[in-house]
């Protein structure tokens, strides 16, 4: 029966986006954040947020300190806390004690083998949301961060890397190659950290990055060179291509030709396509592998089939 009560009142949630950000719509959504059950005051801080109602952030920050109370009873997962901090955050709150207090925060549950700690989401929005508080100074920020960069859980460490770079300048700048420098025991974490970096400095991190291409950490070099790859840089591009005729023959040279794929500019494509018409047959697949990310184009399907048409009749 309490499971179909809470079906129930989820579906009466879900049916306000009907009504869109109304006072009604307030009021119901108002009770809901004061219910007993996490996964209802989940949602209706989720659709407070969507419906940019800034009116309920009272109500938001009273439900996000019960939460806080007997934790693991009332909110496990955080599903509640973990959906509060992102709609304050959303709603443009600047006022930083809750995301210090959920940045800091840590919460340990059973689990099937040992218990783990379930804050790490909240953590990461912690940290993103800092960046928009007007009562801490930029160096406190900062200071803030960096401990979020260094701390146990890969996911809080991702966002606080996305965090730093929303802080821009040269001191984000600096921080993020010095992590870089420093290493992660996940490499999808650095992964971040180059994206980060060829956004906000674009033509001195390609060269940082590429740097990685020939690590040791084969992850790590992959990373790099998927990073490059997203960032759609013309200078990164020319890199990739370079090092493919260098690693070409690695397990690197794949990864490479991946990236140069999703740089999705005409210039990559052609190279690729050369290298379909014209190269071996290992690196001839290779880059159709590589192609396949453009499947959904009928124009580059049509050049694909040319030039393995092209490809047969020069065999």
């Amino acid at each position: 029966m309490k499971n179909d009560r809470v079906e129930q009142q989820l579906e009466n949630l879900r049916a306000l986006r009907a009504l869109g950000p109304t006072e009604a719509a307030a009021g119901v959504l108002r009770k809901a954040l004061r219910d007993r059950v996490n996964v209802v005051v989940a949602k209706a801080a989720a659709i407070s947020a969507e419906f940019q109602l800034k009116a309920l952030i009272p109500d938001l920050l009273q439900a996000f300190d019960r939460l806080f109370e007997k934790p693991v009873e009332n909110d496990r997962q955080c599903w509640g806390k973990n959906a509060i901090a992102k709609a304050l955050k959303d709603l443009g709150h600047s006022e930083s004690a809750p995301f210090l207090r959920g940045l800091r925060y840590i919460q340990m549950e059973p689990s099937w083998e040992r218990s783990v700690d379930t804050a790490n989401v909240l953590r990461g929005t912690c940290a993103l949301a800092l960046v928009q508080c007007n009562d801490l100074t930029r160096d406190e920020i900062i200071l803030h961060l960096i401990e979020a960069l260094t701390e146990g859980e890969p996911t809080v460490r991702r966002d606080a890397a996305l965090a730093v770079e929303q802080m821009s300048g040269r001191e984000a700048v600096s921080l993020l190659r010095l992590k870089a420098r420093a290493g992660d025991e996940e490499p999808e974490v650095t992964g971040q950290i180059f994206e980060s970096l060829l956004r906000l400095d674009p033509s001195p991190s390609t060269s940082f990055v590429a740097g990685f291409l020939d690590h040791e950490n084969e992850q790590l070099a992959e990373e790099a060179a998927l990073s490059l790859g997203a960032s759609r840089l013309p200078q990164a591009l020319e890199t990739l291509k370079v090092a493919w005729k260098k690693f070409k023959n690695r397990a690197l040279g794949p990864v490479l030709l991946r990236a140069i794929s999703a740089s999705r500019s005409e210039e990559a494509l052609e190279f690729l396509l050369t290298i379909v018409r014209e190269g071996r047959p290992s690196d001839a697949q290779d880059a159709l592998r590589a192609l396949e990310i453009h499947r959904d184009s009928e124009d580059i399907r049509r050049r694909i089939e040319e030039a393995l048409a092209r490809m047969s009749r020069k065999s």
